[in-house]
């Protein structure tokens, strides 16, 4: 078959990681408050299970390039998008907490599969000029499949169920995309080689990736404050309807398509600068979200700035990671995407326990002010590694 292009494999990726990411993970929270009502759920449980992906995704994602190396490019990535539909159809049929839970982790698993499949991918087709630019926009993919949420709630407000099963038939043509047009292995390399990293890594890689992941955990703790508890804050907090929250997806989604340009911001302003801004404007809109939780116009600006900041953010995690260690972009970022997910899985449950003692808007701001000091440690971490960045590790 003919290699994918440049264009064609930001395409492909675009769209497995629009169905791992943005249906598979980050989709939960819009339909939890249904969810809870259907299912008798509290608001600790809630948090304990919208955690769950982000567990399932530690283990998947510290496997995937292994996987990778095992299964090749084509079959892994296949396999990404087929567990996506598998979790979301279980979801969809889901009688009770327990089920939910099942799907919900499965689901993590093909979202930590997907992206360091889908970097190797890049690094097999795409010319190195453009790698950067090619992995922020898969990597912005996540943004389209949480604006897909968007018609689905309003088709299906309460019928959580159907939106599901939509869900994973979409995932199920992701699997097909990706069985016909991701690159085909050399059976013989992918099983002859099965070292988790093909070169050696130097200490200043190391560092500078633990660096990265320090910051990432801060990040994610961060995050799944809004992920989880954000439509539940508009709704029981705010008395907005269910449909509204559809419109703030949106906001999410379109706001997220900035992070495609996380490579072209780290080029330009440097690693430092761009996480300082893309950690100040994600809790920007935390804190809006807490000012007036029933304020619909603040809810937009907020999911808005919200998908900015996280998908720079996470962008920038991927892309600067693959630039340190440029000859493993399967491995470069599984620890920092990792790092993220460990800061979910503990800010989730932290997130359900403040919402049930506290309240929505005192927990909003409480995580709003945890990321400006992540951010203000990201200027001086950042700072002091990218003034003694090697010149071995150009932007890709």
């Amino acid at each position: 078959m003919r290699p994918l292009s440049p264009l064609g494999m930001a395409a492909l990726g675009s769209g497995v990681i629009a169905i791992t990411y943005g249906l598979a993970r980050f989709v939960f929270g819009l339909f939890l408050p249904s969810m809870r009502d259907e299912l008798t759920i509290s608001a600790t449980m809630a948090g304990v299970i919208g955690a769950l992906p982000f567990l399932s995704f530690v283990f998947a994602i510290l496997a995937a390039p292994w996987v990778t190396r095992r299964l090749g490019v084509h079959r892994t990535g296949v396999a990404a998008a087929g567990l996506a539909g598998v979790g979301l159809m279980t979801i969809a049929q889901a009688p009770s907490s327990l089920l939910l839970a099942a799907g919900v982790l499965l689901c993590g698993i093909s979202t930590g599969l997907s992206s360091p499949v889908m970097a190797q991918a890049v690094y097999r087709v795409v010319p190195p000029d453009l790698r950067g630019r090619v992995n922020a926009t898969i990597n912005a993919g996540t943004s389209l499949g949480i604006a897909l949420a968007m018609p689905a709630v309003l088709l299906w407000a309460e019928a959580w169920r159907s939106a599901y099963t939509g869900f994973a038939v979409l995932a199920a043509l992701a699997a097909l995309a990706a069985f016909c047009y991701l690159p085909r292995d050399d059976r013989r390399t992918s099983l002859s080689r099965p070292r988790l990293l093909a070169a050696p890594v130097s200490r200043a890689q190391w560092l500078g990736i633990a660096r990265l992941s320090g910051l990432a955990i801060g990040m994610g703790c961060v995050s799944a404050a809004y992920w989880v508890f954000a439509p539940d804050a508009v709704i029981n907090a705010g008395g907005l309807a269910s449909s509204q929250t559809a419109w703030m997806w949106l906001a999410v989604g379109i706001g997220g398509l900035t992070g495609a340009g996380a490579g072209d911001l780290i080029s330009r302003f440097g690693p430092a600068a761009s996480h300082a801004a893309g950690l100040t404007v994600m809790s920007v809109s935390l804190a809006i979200l807490a000012i007036d939780p029933g304020s619909f116009a603040l809810a937009l600006s907020s999911a808005a700035l919200f998908g900015a900041g996280y998908m720079i953010l996470t962008g920038f995690y991927l892309v600067r990671s693959t630039q340190i260690m440029t000859e493993a972009p399967a491995f470069a970022p599984v620890l920092p995407l990792l790092a993220t997910s460990v800061g979910q899985v503990a800010g989730s449950p932290l997130a359900g326990w403040l919402v049930g003692a506290e309240g929505h808007v005192t927990t909003f701001l409480l995580f709003a002010t945890l990321g400006l000091a992540v951010a203000g440690l990201g200027s001086w971490l950042l700072k002091e590694k990218s003034d003694s960045a090697p010149a071995s590790h150009p932007f890709q």
